[in-house]
């Protein structure tokens, strides 16, 4: 898969909103992690989440999902209240995709029985099953991987098999949590390309991504916030954050620079 040298930032072709924090405030032990945040995704978007660790970055991930209840605050996709809804429904309800930091596969299995216990999972047609499963074999360069164990992958090959497993679903919103975290430089790169690529098979896509390395983040992102102390303190396009004084003295230093 050839590199892409520069990623680009583009207009969104819609601005509805397609998933909505209302208010969100979220306790570990008496400790908030988050205070009362709000935070809207539209339709075509690819958004960052910027945020040293700990901040809540994930926390907002599983409270999306529904792995966790937050303590106060609603969550809506497509204009539905969903904070009550189960995991499983909601994520087959509105389409939701979730590639966990760790793991999202079972280390015994070969690439394609992953990818065919997930298919069996979604997709209960047969012939559709089939088809979806060979698109994204194409799609990703899987043919050599296909019989080794998810164990005996490399990490960028693990990361590319996840993402391909969250997306048997053709989710609506797919949930990246730090895709880029202990990768090389090739493997980052070619995950950019793979994910700003994800929106010409997709145009209806909307993806959320969460990490603590700026540029990897801005490199693909169409705009970003930046999370402190459980709030946004600072949201805009990579140019925007670049001149925002908040972003600069909270989180990228004066030193920074991108591009």
């Amino acid at each position: 898969m050839a590199l892409i040298k520069k990623f680009r930032i583009k207009k969104f072709k819609e601005t509805e909103e397609i998933l909505k924090l209302d208010k969100i405030s979220m306790f570990y032990n008496k400790r908030q992690i988050l205070n009362s945040l709000d935070l809207i995704i539209n339709k075509q978007e690819i958004l960052g989440m910027l945020g040293p660790n700990g901040v809540g970055k994930s926390t907002i991930f599983h409270i999306i999902t529904g792995l966790k209840d937050p303590s106060y605050g609603r969550v809506f996709i497509n204009g539905n209240d969903c904070t009550n809804i189960p995991i499983y429904e909601r994520a087959t309800k509105f389409k939701l995709g979730y590639v966990p930091q760790y793991g999202g596969f079972i280390q015994d299995l070969s690439l394609i029985e992953n990818l065919n216990l997930v298919g069996e999972i979604h997709i209960k047609d047969k012939n559709l099953r089939v088809t979806k499963i060979e698109k994204i074999i194409s799609q990703f360069e899987f043919d050599p991987l296909l019989k080794i164990k998810a164990k005996h992958l490399s990490g960028g090959q693990k990361k590319k098999l996840v993402i391909s497993m969250a997306l048997i679903n053709d989710p609506n919103i797919l949930l990246l949590d730090e895709p880029f975290a202990a990768l090389d430089i090739l493997t980052i790169k070619m995950l950019q390309e793979i994910i700003v690529n994800l929106q010409t098979e997709n145009p209806k896509i909307s993806i959320i991504i969460c990490d603590h390395a700026a540029r990897d983040i801005l490199a693909v992102a169409d705009s970003s916030i930046i999370l402190s102390n459980g709030k946004v303190i600072a949201q805009g396009t990579p140019s925007q954050l670049m001149n925002n004084v908040t972003a600069r003295s909270q989180y990228f230093g004066d030193s920074f620079k991108f591009n």
